[in-house]
């Protein structure tokens, strides 16, 4: 990556100076993300940049704008967190933010999720959309119970599993997963989803903004989505009143089971995909195993 992304100086723009995101960054990070109510933590902001790269824009040796981005494997990323500070909006700093994103990523195929705010840009830089999700969240209320078949039991993860459970997640999104989830396995609780002592399914709960968030979460597919909802309720349960937040890609049929758990959906966002057709990065790239929680938005 081009640690300096040069811009041309004009009158409007002499003081403005485009670099690569360092740890420094994070709290003035976290007060633009702040700005638009996102909930975002100094934790948050240290593990997405921690797992990823990015670039801001900075004025007067004030830092006005963010865009990150994640590669997986040798031809996926995404990328996300693309802030400019309310007061410098319409100076063409978001779309430089993102070229310079972009030129680090070069020919990958890349994918975002999309405010409405930032569809028009992303389209004209190449983004089409090919899916969506649902982003739920709430304060947990009774949690309803879910009975597994006799032959499937949850349990706590333990290291052995880490491999297959990296697996699953790399099967279930997509993408290659390594480094992402072996960080999340680390700082997060991990249950497992096993049926006849064959791991068909996990979901890790971490802390991130107002207060927990279930994701990954991948499981076998099954009729209603019982073993998703299994591996949620394990999280719910004994947490009335503690707030919660899973981003569900399109395709579950789990909102009206979530919202009877406090957790209603809140948001719709659009899934855009870059340098591949989007056609074909519509729906489940898995025929077995299904991604029901996402790591975020923008890490996927």
């Amino acid at each position: 990556m081009n640690p300096d992304c040069a811009v041309s100086a004009t009158p409007s723009t002499q003081a403005l100076h485009y670099r690569s995101f360092t740890p420094a960054d994070i709290p003035v990070a976290r007060g633009l993300s702040a700005a638009f109510s996102w909930p975002h933590r100094a934790e948050d902001w240290q593990f997405a940049a921690e797992q990823g790269t990015g670039f801001v824009a900075e004025e007067n040796g004030v830092v006005i704008g963010t865009a990150l981005c994640w590669k997986f494997g040798a031809d996926r990323a995404s990328l996300g967190l693309v802030i400019v500070s309310p007061e410098h909006q319409g100076r063409g700093i978001g779309r430089k933010l993102m070229e310079c994103v972009l030129e680090a990523l070069g020919p990958r195929i890349t994918f975002l999720h999309a405010t409405p705010a930032g569809r028009p840009l992303y389209e004209k830089l190449g983004f089409s959309v090919c899916d969506s999700l649902d982003q739920h969240q709430g304060n947990v209320g009774n949690t309803l119970p879910v009975t597994l078949p006799d032959s499937e039991r949850l349990r706590s993860a333990t290291t052995a599993d880490f491999p297959a459970l990296i697996e699953l997640a790399t099967r279930a999104s997509g993408l290659e997963r390594n480094a992402m989830v072996s960080a999340l396995l680390k700082t997060g609780d991990t249950v497992v989803l096993e049926r006849d002592k064959e791991i068909i399914g996990f979901s890790i709960l971490r802390p991130f903004g107002r207060g927990l968030v279930i994701g990954p979460m991948v499981a076998m597919g099954s009729p209603d989505d019982l073993r998703a909802k299994a591996l949620i309720a394990y999280w719910l349960n004994r947490r009335e009143g503690e707030f919660i937040r899973i981003d569900v890609p399109a395709g579950a049929s789990l909102t009206d089971w979530l919202a009877a758990q406090g957790l209603k959906c809140v948001d719709t966002t659009i899934r855009m995909v870059r340098n591949a057709p989007a056609i074909e990065h519509q729906g489940a790239p898995d025929p077995v195993y299904r991604l029901y929680g996402l790591v975020s938005q923008a890490m996927l």
